[in-house]
Protein backbone atom coordinates (compact mmCIF):
# COMPACT_ATOMS: atom_id res chain seq x y z
CA UNK A 1 0.00 0.00 0.00
CA UNK A 2 1.09 3.25 -0.83
CA UNK A 3 -0.06 6.86 0.54
CA UNK A 4 -1.97 8.63 -1.91
CA UNK A 5 -0.11 11.84 -3.79
CA UNK A 6 -2.80 14.64 -3.02
CA UNK A 7 -1.57 16.96 -0.14
CA UNK A 8 -4.91 17.35 0.95
CA UNK A 9 -6.16 14.00 1.07
CA UNK A 10 -3.13 13.39 3.14
CA UNK A 11 -4.13 16.63 5.60
CA UNK A 12 -7.76 15.01 5.61
CA UNK A 13 -6.31 11.14 6.52
CA UNK A 14 -4.19 12.41 9.03
CA UNK A 15 -7.13 14.56 10.97
CA UNK A 16 -8.97 11.88 10.20
CA UNK A 17 -6.48 9.89 12.34
CA UNK A 18 -6.51 12.67 14.94
CA UNK A 19 -10.15 12.64 15.18
CA UNK A 20 -10.75 8.90 15.63
CA UNK A 21 -7.77 8.98 18.80
CA UNK A 22 -9.63 11.94 20.52
CA UNK A 23 -12.96 9.54 20.54
CA UNK A 24 -11.20 6.34 22.32
CA UNK A 25 -9.88 9.35 24.73
CA UNK A 26 -13.17 10.51 24.93
CA UNK A 27 -14.58 6.69 25.42
CA UNK A 28 -11.94 6.17 28.26
CA UNK A 29 -12.97 9.08 30.17
CA UNK A 30 -16.68 8.53 30.09
CA UNK A 31 -16.26 5.00 30.91
CA UNK A 32 -14.58 6.58 33.92
CA UNK A 33 -16.71 8.87 34.65
CA UNK A 34 -19.90 6.33 34.56
CA UNK A 35 -20.38 6.20 37.86
CA UNK A 36 -21.21 10.40 38.51
CA UNK A 37 -22.99 10.13 34.83
CA UNK A 38 -24.85 6.85 34.92
CA UNK A 39 -23.97 3.66 33.39
CA UNK A 40 -26.13 3.77 31.02
CA UNK A 41 -25.80 7.12 29.37
CA UNK A 42 -21.85 6.44 29.64
CA UNK A 43 -22.36 3.21 27.61
CA UNK A 44 -24.64 4.83 25.05
CA UNK A 45 -22.29 7.67 24.21
CA UNK A 46 -19.40 5.02 24.23
CA UNK A 47 -20.77 3.69 21.57
CA UNK A 48 -21.55 7.07 19.56
CA UNK A 49 -18.24 8.13 20.26
CA UNK A 50 -16.80 4.36 18.84
CA UNK A 51 -18.77 4.76 16.13
CA UNK A 52 -17.37 8.00 15.20
CA UNK A 53 -13.66 6.39 15.83
CA UNK A 54 -14.49 3.50 13.34
CA UNK A 55 -16.19 5.59 10.38
CA UNK A 56 -12.80 8.31 10.84
CA UNK A 57 -10.23 5.58 10.50
CA UNK A 58 -11.87 4.13 7.78
CA UNK A 59 -11.92 7.80 6.15
CA UNK A 60 -8.69 7.83 6.82
CA UNK A 61 -7.66 4.75 4.63
CA UNK A 62 -10.32 5.69 2.21
CA UNK A 63 -8.46 9.63 1.84
CA UNK A 64 -4.57 7.93 2.45
CA UNK A 65 -4.53 5.21 0.85
CA UNK A 66 -3.61 4.86 -3.29
CA UNK A 67 -6.44 2.34 -3.51
CA UNK A 68 -8.67 0.88 -6.38
CA UNK A 69 -11.83 2.65 -6.87
CA UNK A 70 -13.95 -0.60 -5.59
CA UNK A 71 -12.09 -1.13 -2.79
CA UNK A 72 -12.89 3.09 -1.92
CA UNK A 73 -16.05 2.81 -2.66
CA UNK A 74 -16.32 -0.36 -0.28
CA UNK A 75 -15.23 1.49 2.26
CA UNK A 76 -17.26 4.10 2.23
CA UNK A 77 -20.53 1.43 3.23
CA UNK A 78 -19.39 0.89 6.70
CA UNK A 79 -18.66 4.19 6.92
CA UNK A 80 -21.56 5.75 6.39
CA UNK A 81 -23.48 3.32 8.10
CA UNK A 82 -21.69 3.68 11.38
CA UNK A 83 -22.18 7.40 10.85
CA UNK A 84 -25.76 6.91 10.33
CA UNK A 85 -26.05 5.02 13.66
CA UNK A 86 -24.16 7.06 16.01
CA UNK A 87 -26.70 9.99 14.36
CA UNK A 88 -29.54 8.23 16.12
CA UNK A 89 -27.89 7.28 19.26
CA UNK A 90 -27.10 10.54 19.73
CA UNK A 91 -30.88 11.23 19.22
CA UNK A 92 -31.83 9.08 21.85
CA UNK A 93 -28.91 10.26 24.25
CA UNK A 94 -30.18 13.97 24.25
CA UNK A 95 -34.03 12.42 25.06
CA UNK A 96 -32.30 10.45 27.76
CA UNK A 97 -30.71 13.70 28.91
CA UNK A 98 -34.23 15.22 28.67
CA UNK A 99 -36.76 12.33 29.64
CA UNK A 100 -34.61 10.20 31.34
CA UNK A 101 -33.66 6.28 30.80
CA UNK A 102 -37.07 4.45 30.68
CA UNK A 103 -38.12 6.43 27.79
CA UNK A 104 -34.60 6.62 26.42
CA UNK A 105 -33.89 2.96 26.09
CA UNK A 106 -37.32 1.31 24.62
CA UNK A 107 -36.03 4.13 21.50
CA UNK A 108 -32.73 2.37 20.72
CA UNK A 109 -33.64 -0.27 18.67
CA UNK A 110 -36.27 2.12 16.58
CA UNK A 111 -33.13 4.50 16.45
CA UNK A 112 -31.20 2.42 14.82
CA UNK A 113 -34.16 0.71 12.12
CA UNK A 114 -34.28 3.90 11.03
CA UNK A 115 -31.06 4.79 10.64
CA UNK A 116 -30.85 1.88 8.54
CA UNK A 117 -33.69 2.91 6.40
CA UNK A 118 -32.34 6.42 5.56
CA UNK A 119 -28.92 4.71 5.03
CA UNK A 120 -30.62 1.85 2.72
CA UNK A 121 -32.28 4.77 0.60
CA UNK A 122 -29.05 6.44 -0.33
CA UNK A 123 -27.44 3.09 -0.93
CA UNK A 124 -30.95 2.14 -3.79
CA UNK A 125 -31.23 4.93 -5.19
CA UNK A 126 -28.87 6.90 -6.95
CA UNK A 127 -27.97 10.34 -6.23
CA UNK A 128 -30.32 10.18 -2.39
CA UNK A 129 -27.57 11.09 -0.20
CA UNK A 130 -29.43 14.24 0.12
CA UNK A 131 -32.18 12.23 1.84
CA UNK A 132 -28.95 10.94 4.46
CA UNK A 133 -27.94 14.95 4.81
CA UNK A 134 -31.51 16.18 5.66
CA UNK A 135 -31.43 13.15 8.30
CA UNK A 136 -28.49 14.42 9.74
CA UNK A 137 -29.30 18.04 9.57
CA UNK A 138 -32.77 16.97 11.45
CA UNK A 139 -31.16 15.30 14.32
CA UNK A 140 -28.99 17.69 14.86
CA UNK A 141 -31.36 20.22 15.30
CA UNK A 142 -33.55 18.34 17.35
CA UNK A 143 -30.91 17.36 20.01
CA UNK A 144 -29.69 21.04 19.70
CA UNK A 145 -33.28 21.84 20.87
CA UNK A 146 -33.51 19.49 23.65
CA UNK A 147 -29.68 20.44 24.96
CA UNK A 148 -30.53 24.70 24.67
CA UNK A 149 -34.43 23.52 26.62
CA UNK A 150 -32.18 21.93 29.40
CA UNK A 151 -29.69 24.60 29.51
CA UNK A 152 -32.09 27.56 29.95
CA UNK A 153 -33.91 25.66 32.27
CA UNK A 154 -31.25 24.63 34.45
CA UNK A 155 -32.18 21.09 34.49
CA UNK A 156 -28.93 19.29 33.19
CA UNK A 157 -24.89 20.35 34.21
CA UNK A 158 -23.53 20.74 30.93
CA UNK A 159 -26.35 21.19 28.21
CA UNK A 160 -25.00 24.58 27.10
CA UNK A 161 -21.56 22.74 26.20
CA UNK A 162 -23.28 20.54 24.99
CA UNK A 163 -25.41 22.26 22.82
CA UNK A 164 -22.26 24.72 22.02
CA UNK A 165 -20.76 21.45 20.74
CA UNK A 166 -23.94 20.63 18.53
CA UNK A 167 -23.81 23.79 16.57
CA UNK A 168 -20.43 23.54 16.22
CA UNK A 169 -20.84 20.46 14.66
CA UNK A 170 -23.54 21.78 12.61
CA UNK A 171 -21.05 24.65 11.36
CA UNK A 172 -18.60 21.43 10.77
CA UNK A 173 -21.28 20.32 8.43
CA UNK A 174 -21.64 23.30 6.96
CA UNK A 175 -18.13 23.77 6.05
CA UNK A 176 -17.81 20.24 4.24
CA UNK A 177 -20.38 21.08 2.05
CA UNK A 178 -18.49 24.19 1.15
CA UNK A 179 -15.33 24.81 -1.11
CA UNK A 180 -13.13 26.13 1.73
CA UNK A 181 -9.89 25.79 1.58
CA UNK A 182 -7.02 26.88 4.37
CA UNK A 183 -3.38 26.98 5.32
CA UNK A 184 -2.03 26.00 8.30
CA UNK A 185 1.70 24.78 7.67
CA UNK A 186 -0.19 22.14 5.53
CA UNK A 187 -2.85 22.75 3.10
CA UNK A 188 -6.25 21.74 4.01
CA UNK A 189 -9.65 21.58 2.04
CA UNK A 190 -12.93 21.95 2.93
CA UNK A 191 -13.14 18.44 4.57
CA UNK A 192 -9.66 18.88 6.68
CA UNK A 193 -11.03 21.93 7.84
CA UNK A 194 -14.77 19.87 8.27
CA UNK A 195 -12.33 17.78 11.25
CA UNK A 196 -10.83 20.54 12.47
CA UNK A 197 -13.96 22.61 13.66
CA UNK A 198 -15.69 18.69 14.68
CA UNK A 199 -12.20 18.29 16.73
CA UNK A 200 -13.36 21.16 19.10
CA UNK A 201 -16.84 20.21 18.77
CA UNK A 202 -16.24 16.51 19.73
CA UNK A 203 -14.12 17.67 22.61
CA UNK A 204 -16.75 19.51 23.69
CA UNK A 205 -19.64 17.18 23.79
CA UNK A 206 -17.07 14.68 25.45
CA UNK A 207 -16.47 17.98 28.00
CA UNK A 208 -20.25 18.41 28.16
CA UNK A 209 -21.46 15.10 29.45
CA UNK A 210 -19.04 14.73 32.21
CA UNK A 211 -19.86 17.53 33.57
CA UNK A 212 -21.81 15.45 36.33
CA UNK A 213 -18.19 13.83 37.06
CA UNK A 214 -16.57 17.18 37.58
Amino acid sequence: MRLIESATELTTAATDVVLALECLVVMVCLRRAAPAIGQWRAALWCWVFGLLALASFLGAVAHGLALPNAVRDALWIPLYLSLGILIALSMVGAVHDWRGQSVAAPLVPWSIAVALVFFGVTEVFSGAFVVFVVYEAAAMVGALAIYLYLAATRRLPGAGVIATGIVLNLLAAAVQASDVSVRLWFPFDNNGVFHLVQMVATAMIGFGLMFRAS
